[in-house]
């Protein structure tokens, strides 16, 4: 998808009659911000929840969450072209614009900002958020300019929703570090708050990839969540060692034959630099993972604690 991709194409967009009971929808950093006026005028707070649509149980939990915490939700749906390495994935990115806004719709959600490509990135856009050293690590080094994307598009979110509160999903927990980092570097003045990772009753993390699984492949994805409990396990048990609780982990991906290891590692849950000394110390480090199922990559992570 180019940077110049039409509304229509990047978020086919619900006639206005469908949309009347539903959330307002908003299309321009300069309508967002009259928007956020608007609430602060009679005194709103506002959460905000980014996503890149194809909403799913997971995403529920966030806006619920935001609503506990504000009085007005906001909701972003973009596929952002910037944090693809791979045109291909890009292209398969599950777009559901119309059931999007009926969940939101039934979730409260008071406003939808669903602007398109060409909006946030115009004939003639440079700029791009640096992220730092942080994001070369693990998701940065096997998905060359994720975070340069991902850093630049949550910025220009940020700054224009002006939410007080914005929750993103701890399944993504590097992405959550990263923004973290930005927000407290660039005094960007908004609280980032991480949701607990939302599971389906195999364990499996929600996504919106796991849409493009096929039913073996959802079979076999099963072994991510299963590796990385089974080391969070010898953990509990008193095992302290970063090379025995990987190797847990990882007999349990290499023993699915569909599944294909990218990175599997204990790191401490701010900087996403390896656990030190190879000795977990204190409860809290994350062992953290992707793995290719198929042609669907899937990351996880989960906390050691005893």
């Amino acid at each position: 998808m180019s940077s110049d991709t039409d509304a229509t194409a990047d978020r086919n967009p619900t006639p206005a009659a469908s949309r009347a009971s539903g959330p307002e929808i908003i299309e321009t950093p300069g309508q967002i911000r009259s928007w956020r006026v608007q609430q602060r005028r009679v005194g709103h707070t506002i959460g905000f929840v980014p996503t890149m649509g194809a909403l799913h149980e997971g995403h529920l939990a966030l806006i619920d969450h935001a609503r506990e915490r504000c009085d007005r939700v906001v909701v972003s749906i973009f596929v952002n072209p910037l944090q693809f390495d791979q045109i291909s994935d890009l292209e398969q990115y599950p777009r559901t614009f119309d059931a999007d806004l009926a969940l939101c719709a039934a979730a409260g959600v008071a406003a939808v900002y669903a602007p398109s490509v060409a909006t946030l990135y115009p004939d003639g856009y440079q700029t791009r958020v640096d992220p730092g050293p942080l994001a070369n690590r693990l998701e940065g080094a096997s998905r060359q300019g994720h975070f340069t994307g991902v850093a630049t598009v949550v910025t220009k979110l940020l700054v224009a929703v002006g939410p007080d509160v914005a929750i993103f999903g701890a399944k993504d927990a590097q992405q959550l570090a990263v923004i973290r980092r930005i927000v407290n570097d660039l005094d960007l003045g908004v609280e980032i708050v991480g949701h607990p990772t939302v599971r389906d009753d195999d364990g499996l993390a929600l996504s919106s990839r796991n849409r493009r699984l096929s039913d073996n492949e959802r079979l076999a994805a099963r072994c991510v969540p299963e590796a990385l409990a089974a080391a969070r396990s010898a953990y509990a048990s008193g095992e302290r060692s970063t090379g025995p609780l990987i190797e847990t982990a990882v007999a349990r991906i290499t023993a699915e034959p569909t599944a294909r290891l990218d990175y599997l590692q204990i790191v401490d849950p701010d900087s996403f630099e390896s656990v030190h000394d190879d000795l977990v110390t204190d409860d809290g480090a994350l062992i953290v993972t992707a793995v290719w199922i198929g042609e669907t990559r899937l990351i996880d992570n989960m906390t050691l604690e005893t």
